[in-house]
């Protein structure tokens, strides 16, 4: 089991950042900067798809977890993705069931889901093809971003889908939905993220908030405020704190 799905499992905070950079000296530097993991932003980042094996291996070589945003929760986009060697895949604008179901299929090899079986450089050519096909199997992360009302409209039925690892808000694109663009001290937006919480509380699932400002006490309020695991309940509650941030490292 990775570590990211050990500390989850653990009721233990994951803390992670955000590469926009198609760069594997900066890659190298953030994997060597204590995160978790680091996602490659295929959604708003500038990358090529030759480049993502190289951050792939830079950022694990800083014993940091490679995961990737992809720009669309579609079949190609996935497997590229994984066959190029991310550990994990972080759903943009999920809003209902289907589309995860559908994403996480893609994402998922037979009998589970669709994913094409095949050489890559996710197994070395083949060279660590069945060794890596287990591993993908049993390791793989998968979160879906809530950054949509509509997605907080069917977020029962989003938690209930299999192999969702867990959720993540994504605050900016969530506000906008809202017509309150960054304005996350309105009363409208904070209700909300309380009813993600709530929700998500009630079915044990991880929640990740962005903390968008590179700010330890924020990052340390968020844990206080219910981003961990909570004790005496009938059943675990884990949460993961995901802070996002290009140019500031863990101290």
């Amino acid at each position: 089991m990775n570590k990211i799905k050990d500390n989850l499992n653990k009721g233990l905070p994951t803390i992670g950042s955000w590469l926009q950079i198609p760069s594997v000296p900066v890659a190298e530097i953030m994997g060597q900067a204590g995160y978790d993991w680091v996602a490659i932003d295929l959604e708003h980042g500038s990358f090529s798809l030759d480049i993502i094996p190289s951050l792939c291996l830079a950022l694990q070589h800083g014993k940091t977890l490679p995961l990737a945003r992809v720009a669309q929760n579609n079949n190609k986009d996935i497997r590229q993705a994984l066959d190029a060697g991310v550990k994990g895949i972080i759903l943009p604008m999920i809003k209902n069931e289907e589309e995860l179901r559908q994403a996480i299929s893609s994402a998922t090899y037979p009998p589970i889901g669709t994913r094409g079986v095949g050489y890559s450089s996710a197994n070395l050519y083949g060279k660590e093809f069945n060794s890596k096909v287990v591993e993908s199997i049993e390791d793989l992360i998968i979160i879906a971003q809530i950054e949509h009302i509509d997605a907080v409209q069917s977020l029962d039925e989003i938690l209930n889908v299999d192999k969702l690892d867990g959720i993540i808000i994504g605050p900016y694109d969530l506000s906008a939905s809202m017509n309150l663009t960054a304005q996350f001290d309105h009363r409208d937006f904070v209700n909300v993220l309380e009813i993600i919480k709530e929700k998500a509380q009630k079915k044990g699932m991880p929640l990740g908030i962005h903390i968008v400002q590179p700010d330890l006490k924020l990052l340390s309020e968020k844990i206080q405020e219910g981003y961990h695991s909570k004790k005496g309940s009938k059943k675990a509650l884990y949460y993961a704190v995901f802070w996002y941030c290009l140019s500031c490292y863990r101290e």
